[in-house]
């Protein structure tokens, strides 16, 4: 039998290891055996599969062994995570368009206007491809619909560049991982295209909602894909999320190959399998794949 594939794939969510502790890089930290068991929970078969890409190179030829035309690095800036926006843009020049970076901007450390001039820099100066939040890990965590973030959105809907939305059930308090605070962002904005990274899981149907109601809606559950419960975005791609729900293998904390043949053996149609493997995505960040 042959294996069914994608035409293209696009990795909405893939990090290097060694971009920071907190993706793997250091085996003697306490990060490090946080991936692995977040590896185990989501039923990666090598837990230990992201010690292997030391270097772009290396995760370069991750990609290439899973048929990944292109790999979206989804930045962070938390108390606990600061990734700097142009080292993502750097790597992103080095990748030879395999790379597209986001950038990531707390509204706590770049207070006030200061926050919408980093958003605009990251779109604007830097090439990236949008700008993520991560509302309820702040050192004062907040609502996804916080007046503080609005002038981030309001960068994002005038360079025409998504927003990425971080939530999940690792957010340190759960209150925070409230897809309705989406619903109220997309009404706000109706032009700005919403990515909202780990799908809101375990919210599932929540998110469904939201993404129903709003058509700039993206949900990428990518790891939370596979995880109990998971296959309802991949039902509801049956129907109208089709056109909104994006691929992620979100390594390391899954391995990239594992996650693709995981995802093309779901039970979607040709045309759903292709929208949700790069279609959606392509159209989202403006790539152009023949």
């Amino acid at each position: 039998m042959t294996e069914r594939k994608a035409k293209h794939i696009i990795d909405m969510r893939a990090r290097p290891s060694f971009l920071h502790s907190f993706f793997g890089a250091d085996c003697q930290s306490d990060d490090y055996e946080t991936v692995r068991w977040i590896n185990r929970r989501l039923g990666a078969r090598d837990v230990d599969h992201f010690t292997r890409a030391k270097d772009l190179t290396g995760l370069v030829d991750e990609l290439a062994a899973a048929h990944i035309d292109v790999a979206v690095m989804v930045g962070r800036s938390t108390p606990a995570v600061r990734i700097s926006n142009d080292e993502l843009a750097a790597l992103v020049g080095a990748s030879e368009g395999r790379l597209l970076g986001v950038g990531s901007v707390d509204p706590q450390l770049f207070a006030g206007v200061a926050a919408e001039v980093e958003a605009y820099r990251c779109l604007s100066d830097l090439k990236l491809a949008g700008v993520n939040v991560d509302p309820g890990f702040y050192n004062e965590p907040i609502s996804h619909d916080h007046e503080s973030l609005t002038p981030i959105y309001a960068a994002c809907n005038a360079a025409n560049k998504p927003v990425f939305l971080m939530s999940g059930p690792t957010t340190p308090d759960l209150r925070h991982n409230d897809p309705l605070a989406v619903d109220r962002v997309a009404k706000r904005f109706p032009s700005l295209r919403i990515v909202c990274c780990h799908g809101f899981y375990p919210r599932i149907d929540d998110m469904i909602g939201v993404a129903f109601r709003n058509e700039n809606v993206f949900v990428s559950p990518d790891m939370y894909l596979f995880a109990p419960g998971g296959e309802r975005y991949a039902a509801a791609a049956k129907g109208f999320l089709s056109t909104q729900l994006l691929f992620g293998t979100s390594y390391p904390f899954r391995p990239i190959l594992q996650s693709v043949k995981d995802f093309v053996a779901l039970e979607l149609d040709d045309d759903a399998l292709e929208n949700v493997a790069w279609r959606n995505a392509a159209r989202l960040l403006h790539i152009n794949l023949n």
